[in-house]
């Protein structure tokens, strides 16, 4: 069953913004995910027309590589942030909501340790 752009957005909307101090900025046209002033996750509705619905998000190391060699349907490098590690994850093909879930947290808890640390 596909995921329209609304619905999408109105989960990852619920999933990110119920994380403390999370707040949500457009920034390249599309919907941003902040901690303190430091992204993410970031929404993806045909961006630059590359067909994908998606969020892309910081991760953990080496959790790019293995989540791409492991389900490269659902999970893809993301341009511009791959090089630093950022996960891309297509709405739009059936992946759980509860593993979207848990690699928005794991984005999270690693943007907001960063902030308390510059703090």
């Amino acid at each position: 069953m596909k995921t329209s752009a609304a619905a999408a957005l109105k989960k990852i909307r619920a999933i990110c913004l119920a994380f403390p101090d999370a707040w949500e900025k457009e920034a390249w046209g599309e919907p941003t995910f902040r901690v303190g002033e430091r992204m993410f996750a970031a929404f993806s509705n045909n961006h630059h027309g590359d067909g994908r619905l998606a969020i892309t998000c910081k991760a953990p190391p080496g959790m790019q590589g293995d989540a791409v060699r492991g389900d490269p349907e659902n999970y893809f490098v993301p341009p511009y942030v791959g090089a630093q590690g950022w996960l891309g994850m297509r709405l739009d093909r059936g992946l759980d909501w509860k593993i979207v879930a848990s690699v928005l947290k794991l984005a999270y808890d690693e943007t907001a340790a960063g902030a308390r640390k510059r703090r």
